[in-house]
C-alpha cells in the first residue's frame, strides 16, 4: 500500500459560483492555497512540497475552465498521483443560471467561457456542458445560489476544519434549527422535534443546550435516552462501511425547531458516544445563538 501523503482539495466549478471565496476560506484553515495552478505542474509541485516543505499537509488548489488543459488531462494526472499515495478531494461549486447571470451583470466581468461580444447566457451554458464530467467526479457538490459570501465561508470552515491529520474518518455532528433551513453539508439528517421542548418552560427558555439545566431537562425523558442509544448504535454500525469506502468525513445533522435546545443536547450526546468508540469527532451548533 502506498504511503499516505499530503491531503489535496481541488476547488473548481462554474465561474461566478464562489471559487475565490472558497480559496480564502481554505487559507483561513491553514491550507496551502494556489489559484489556477497549471495541471501539468501539479506532480512536480507536490514532489517539491514533499521534499522541501514537509510541514505542509493540506493543500487547496483552485482550478477552473481557464485552465483548458485541466479538462483534458486531469483524469490521467489524478490517477497517477493517487497511485503514488496522494489523497484527492474535489469540491465543485455551482449555482443556477439566472443567479450566475445576475452576478456577472453586477460585476461587469467577461465570462471565461465566452468572449466580450458573446452572450453571457450562451457562455454559462457552454461552461456547464464542458464541466459536466468533472462535476460527476466531484467528491462534494455545493450549490452556492442561496449562500452569501459569509455563509459559504462558514460552510467550508465547518466541513474542512474537522479533517484530521491521521488517515481516519472524521465525523461532524451538527445541531441546527429547521426554521433556519437544512445544513447544505449534511450527509445524514435526524429530526428530534418529537422530544418535549424546554422552550415552553419559562425559566429555561433563554438558556441553551450546552447548559447543565437544559441538558438535564431534555435527558430526563425516556424517549430522549432511547433515541440516543438507538441512533448511536445505528451510526456506529455503519461507520466502518464508510471507512472501508474511503470516506474522509461524515456530517450528521440533528435538528429541532430553533436549534438552541433539544438538537444541541442530542448532538452533544451522540458525539460523546462516538468519541467513546475512538472516532475523531467535531461538534458544531449552527443556530444556537439565533433563537
Amino acid at each position: 500500500m502506498p504511503q499516505i501523503k499530503v491531503h489535496v482539495v481541488i476547488v473548481t466549478g462554474l465561474s461566478g459560483s464562489g471559487k475565490s471565496t472558497a480559496i480564502k476560506a481554505f487559507e483561513d484553515l491553514d491550507y496551502f492555497c494556489i489559484d489556477n495552478l497549471p495541471v501539468p505542474m501539479l506532480p512536480d509541485f507536490l514532489s517539491l512540497c514533499e521534499r522541501d516543505m514537509p510541514d505542509i499537509s493540506k493543500i487547496a488548489l483552485g482550478i477552473d475552465i481557464r485552465e483548458r488543459k485541466f479538462l483534458k488531462d486531469y483524469e490521467t494526472i489524478f490517477k497517477k498521483l493517487e497511485d503514488s499515495g496522494y489523497r484527492f478531494e474535489m469540491l465543485f461549486l455551482e449555482a443556477a443560471t439566472d443567479i450566475l447571470q445576475r452576478r456577472y451583470s453586477q460585476t461587469r466581468r467577461v465570462h471565461p467561457a465566452g468572449s466580450s461580444d458573446s452572450l453571457l447566457l450562451d457562455a454559462i451554458h457552454n461552461e456547464r456542458e464542458q464541466l459536466k464530467a468533472l462535476r460527476n467526479r466531484a467528491t462534494r457538490i455545493v450549490d452556492t445560489g442561496n449562500l452569501s459570501v459569509h455563509q459559504l465561508k462558514a460552510l467550508i470552515t465547518r466541513s474542512y476544519s474537522m479533517v484530521s491529520d491521521k488517515e481516519m474518518l472524521a465525523v461532524q455532528v451538527l445541531s441546527f434549527g429547521f426554521k433556519y433551513g437544512l445544513p447544505f453539508e449534511a450527509d445524514v439528517v435526524m429530526d428530534v422535534r418529537f422530544l418535549p421542548n424546554p422552550y415552553f418552560v419559562e425559566a429555561l427558555r433563554e438558556k441553551d443546550g450546552c447548559s447543565t439545566e437544559i441538558s438535564s431537562w431534555v435527558l430526563q425523558w425516556p424517549a430522549a435516552l432511547r433515541f440516543i442509544d438507538a441512533f448511536s448504535r445505528l451510526v456506529l454500525g455503519i461507520l466502518p462501511a464508510y471507512v472501508a469506502e474511503g470516506k474522509r468525513y461524515l456530517t450528521i445533522a440533528v435538528g429541532c425547531t430553533g436549534g438552541k435546545h433539544r438538537s444541541v443536547v442530542i448532538a452533544n450526546e451522540i458525539a460523546a458516544q462516538l468519541e467513546k468508540n475512538d472516532y475523531f469527532v467535531n461538534v458544531f451548533h449552527r443556530d444556537i445563538h439565533l433563537e
